[in-house]
């Protein structure tokens, strides 16, 4: 089969590869229809996330056709058309059995590399490097999928792919991030970030019920896009104070709530934002955390910081003090895509949202790295590519 594979930081190469094969009697293969690059997959692109491998397939957006099962898979049948969530998980431990599906204790069989990173290992996650598994990822033509009668979501045929495939990933974690907000009648969510996952947290933030939502970021092709998805108010940071902006749209007191959409890559004007470059380029910090910090320092007093930006490891200057001395809350965690697919998927059925809004580019697989060269660069307005296989110009 054809598949996007890592060869090195910034240096991606369409090959050939042996076909997937069922390795245990609950797996399933997927023939890929659609799939995706996500902006957390730059982060393995530019080379700041650990373990990488040459070869290593990437790719944890991906939907298809169930051409083969193991033969403890009882759920899934073959033909059937299924998203995947993102997060590879058991559904029987401790944290599955809680929705913690991003924290499944039995799917990263490298556990012990993400202990020595991280603490605690998290999840397999497909396609995203050896210190979560290693698992290979769904930019390809064929996936295998584990635990498949637990993880795949069978889809209606009279959606297109276009309406559903982000279901695996980045529709549900800007809900989560909208929803760990807890918003409240009259809130003011503030949204770090305007790429997709920012743009489904906006859009999510409506429909929880915030009464205004202001986004911020630098390039007035997201800020636009922002507007579209419910945005009331955006911020061009390279342009505006966030810190004052922020404080003249809400009396001074700051937004009740605060997503970071963003994640270990953040850009910074002025002297912070070089003095961050340098660190991470020199490898004397993993992440840095522009958005983050504007997100605890404007807070209002008493309110919630929603992570749902990818981080890898270890940032400075965090501003720990604003966030003990106002009494914030952080909530955080990579989305537990199980809990969220169908409830989100009867969203898109009633007509509350198509998330196939966020498309701006459609390629065919054989031109993913020239796909990710456009992501990285922002080239041509581009804000979500979807992948094809088949696909043909």
């Amino acid at each position: 089969m054809r598949a996007n594979c890592w060869e090195g930081a910034k240096h991606l190469k369409v090959e050939t590869v042996p076909d997937p094969q069922i390795l245990n009697t609950h797996d399933a293969i997927i023939k890929v229809t659609s799939t995706a690059i996500c902006g957390s997959d730059l982060h393995l692109f530019n080379g700041f996330m650990p373990t990488m491998e040459h070869g290593d397939i990437l790719g944890h957006e991906f939907m298809g056709e169930v051409v083969e099962t193991g033969k403890n898979v009882k759920k899934l049948k073959v033909g059937d058309r299924v998203v995947v969530p993102f997060p590879i998980a058991c559904g029987v431990c401790h944290n599955c059995k809680k929705g913690l599906t991003s924290i499944c204790e039995n799917s990263n069989p490298n556990a012990h590399i993400a202990e020595q990173i991280l603490g605690h290992s998290p999840a397999g996650v497909f396609g995203y490097s050896h210190m979560l598994g290693g698992f290979a990822g769904g930019q390809a033509e064929f996936a295998r999928v584990p635990f498949a009668d637990f993880g795949p979501l069978k889809v209606p045929s009279d959606l297109t792919d276009e309406q559903v495939l982000f279901l695996t990933d980045i529709f549900p974690t800007g809900y989560m991030g909208a929803e760990m907000c807890d918003i409240k009648p009259g809130d003011t969510i503030a949204v770090w970030g305007c790429g997709p996952v920012g743009q489904f947290a906006i859009a999510s933030a409506k429909l929880l019920g915030a009464e205004r939502v202001i986004a911020i970021d630098r390039f007035p092709y997201r800020l636009e896009r922002a507007r579209t998805a419910g945005a009331d108010v955006t911020i061009n940071y390279e342009e505006t104070s966030v810190i004052e902006g922020l404080k003249e749209l809400t009396g001074g007191r700051g937004p009740d709530a605060c997503i970071d959409a963003v994640g270990l890559e953040s850009h910074a004007p002025g002297v912070h934002g070089l003095y961050d470059k340098a660190k991470q380029s020199m490898r004397w910090e993993n992440d840095r955390i522009a958005a983050l910090r504007q997100a605890i320092m404007t807070c209002a007093n008493g309110g919630i910081v929603s992570i749902i930006g990818v981080y890898s490891g270890f940032a400075d200057k965090f501003p720990i003090g604003s966030l003990m001395n106002r009494s914030l809350t952080i909530r955080a965690g990579q989305c537990h895509v199980h809990r969220y697919m169908q409830p989100l998927l009867e969203r898109i059925q009633k007509g509350e949202i198509d998330p196939s809004f966020v498309i701006s580019h459609t390629m065919s697989l054989e031109d993913a790295p020239a796909g990710f060269d456009i992501f990285t660069h922002k080239e041509d307005e581009c804000n979500k590519i979807v992948l094809k296989t088949g696909y043909t110009h």
